[in-house]
């Protein structure tokens, strides 16, 4: 899948609230992590509590949840020879930190991974990250294009393109996904001082000491 088409498609759509909630009751053990966040002057003070908060409370999704959203954001977003993949972006760790963050994603969450897998399971007697390279595309080119998708697969499409927005979201904010569509910022460039019409239209002119000492000429 190329990953500029796959990005045109994206559509968020709601999951079937009853076919989620019954995956979301099992109680799964939490991962704790071991980064502190650190203050720079690009945050503020209660956006580094909040972190901290976020980060006291482990990792929502399981290992084998993981494993599964790190497959499909590599999907989305593979490695080519511009960049890295979104693995390589940290985007699975991105998203494990957004569904904290914004507790609404983590029933659709969970429940689409618990769908991928169902599906897998009845087509290929096994889960989504078990599977070779040729089912995994097999499922995910049934679920990628809303358009052509059937519509009992409307779960699915879903919960794909709920995903496929995140993962465009943390790859594209990384150092790795600014450095890919080529973004430089603001970058500092040579004054060649006013412009010689305008000080002219306002009887005015440099002196010697601020030409030599002010303003630098490039011509």
């Amino acid at each position: 899948m190329n990953r500029r088409e796959t990005l045109k498609m994206l559509g968020v759509g709601a999951i079937s609230a009853t076919a989620l909630v019954n995956s979301s009751k099992a109680e799964l053990p939490i991962q704790k992590e071991q980064e502190e966040p650190v203050f720079n002057y690009d945050r503020a003070k209660e956006e580094l509590e909040r972190e901290k908060q976020l980060i006291a409370q482990g990792k929502f999704f399981t290992k084998e949840e993981m494993a599964t959203i790190t497959i499909l954001s590599d999907i989305i977003i593979p490695k080519d020879e511009v960049s890295g993949s979104a693995s390589d972006a940290k985007v699975p760790d991105f998203i494990d930190f957004i569904v904290r963050d914004m507790p609404q994603h983590q029933i659709p969450m969970r429940g689409g991974l618990r769908w991928v897998d169902m599906q897998c399971l009845k087509r290929f007697g096994k889960p989504f990250r078990e599977c070779n390279e040729t089912q995994q595309i097999e499922l995910v080119d049934l679920i990628a294009y809303p358009k052509k998708a059937p519509k009992e697969l409307s779960q699915g499409v879903s919960f794909f393109s709920r995903l496929r927005n995140l993962v465009a979201s943390g790859f594209y904010t990384s150092e790795i996904g600014v450095a890919d569509i080529g973004y430089a910022g603001n970058s500092p460039n040579q004054w060649n001082g006013v412009p010689d019409d305008v000080l002219k239209q306002y009887n005015l002119a440099y002196t010697k000491k601020q030409l030599k000492e002010c303003v630098k000429f490039d011509r």
